[in-house]
């Protein structure tokens, strides 16, 4: 069976706030484009209504270059820090009323060691290198198991970016079962086309082959903004990879967004930092985020796309001068990091309760 190309057959929306923005021609005009555009997606997105309950679970802590983090703002000592991988479970009422959920980011470590980037890293440290560079927390499952559900519950998976994500383990193949039997994947058409010819300047972060003979009638291919249902979107946010996408709910404490443009608050608020030299980095070529940049496909989209999530999020209900952009894989407060370490902490997404679906 064939790839399922138009969302809309699933009752996913896309939508068009951001066309002209993203459009707006010469870049130097785009950022204020994108502001303007997002007041008036917020708008209409928070009146339509709130998800059901989100619940965010750590899964593992990987070592990750400070070079990458912080676009090479950051002065440490450490030339690794460690960011935190989060499953994050998400119940929403999609269109029709009916009761979803989703699965975003479980990332399966096993898997993500393929990834040439982590593969060469085990090469070089073995089996120590691994006790040093990883922290387990809870499989996918347990985390799962933790929001009182099994994976066959699971309507949708989708992740940020597909980056050292072996999509074969969690979507399945003729020879392997999937681990989300029910699930439709949902990615960027364009994150997909990457595992057919990777770049390069993208080759030590994409799992080779990791997309090799998953059932495509369970993958869904999404071109651009897209709501799947009340109080839940996602963003497409290209420049970290081409098919960048970030989370997008609207919760009782208001909008939040989730991606790995950024690893931390100090990503999207460089002025508020204490980390050597992000600030003054950030002063010094007047920008108002610094990227996280382990892969530069396009760094002046993946600088606009964090604009345009920061615009759409709301104040943090705890400290009105951060918004609530949430990374998808955080950066721990290690001390063995320090002084690399984040000037506040989200530590996750937590409202209501996740229900059990009754079939």
């Amino acid at each position: 069976m064939a790839v399922i190309e138009s969302p809309e057959t699933l009752g996913i929306r896309p939508f068009h706030e951001f066309d002209e923005a993203q459009d707006t021609w010469p870049r130097g005009d785009r950022p204020q484009a994108l502001r303007d555009a997002a007041e008036t997606f917020r708008a209409r997105f928070k009146e339509q209504g709130q998800i059901r309950a989100i619940r965010t679970i750590d899964l593992v802590a990987a070592a990750y270059p400070t070079l990458f983090a912080f676009g090479g703002a950051a002065r440490g000592l450490n030339p690794y820090v460690s960011i935190v991988n989060r499953l994050v479970v998400a119940q929403f009422e999609d269109f029709e009323g009916n009761l979803k959920t989703l699965a975003w980011e479980p990332t399966v470590p096993e898997g993500s060691q393929e990834a040439p980037f982590y593969e060469q890293m085990l090469e070089r440290y073995g089996q120590l290198g691994e006790k040093l560079f990883a922290n387990y927390y809870n499989t996918v499952e347990q985390a799962l198991g933790l929001c009182g559900l099994r994976p066959e519950q699971v309507d949708y998976v989708a992740f940020d970016h597909l980056h050292v994500q072996d999509v074969r383990i969690i979507m399945g193949t003729d020879e392997r079962p999937a681990f989300f039997p029910n699930a439709k994947h949902l990615a960027q058409r364009r994150e997909v086309d990457t595992f057919k010819s990777t770049h390069p300047m993208q080759w030590a972060w994409y799992v080779p082959g990791g997309m090799d003979g998953i059932p495509e009638e369970n993958l869904v291919l999404l071109d651009g903004d897209v709501e799947l249902g009340l109080g839940l979107a996602f963003l497409w946010t290209p420049g970290h990879t081409d098919g960048n996408m970030s989370l997008c709910v609207n919760t009782p404490d208001g909008v939040w967004v989730s991606s790995e443009n950024g690893v931390a608050a100090d990503n999207w608020h460089p002025h508020l930092s204490r980390i050597p030299g992000v600030r003054k980095w950030a002063e010094f070529f007047g920008r108002e985020v610094i990227l996280n940049s382990n892969t530069l496909e396009d760094s002046i989209d993946q600088y606009d796309s964090m604009l345009k999530e920061r615009a759409v999020a709301d104040e943090n209900r705890f400290d009105s001068r951060f918004r609530n952009v949430f990374p998808s894989s955080e950066l721990a407060t290690f001390k063995r990091q320090w002084p690399v370490v984040p000037i506040f902490v989200y530590g996750g997404v937590n409202y209501g309760r996740i229900e059990t679906p009754s079939a």
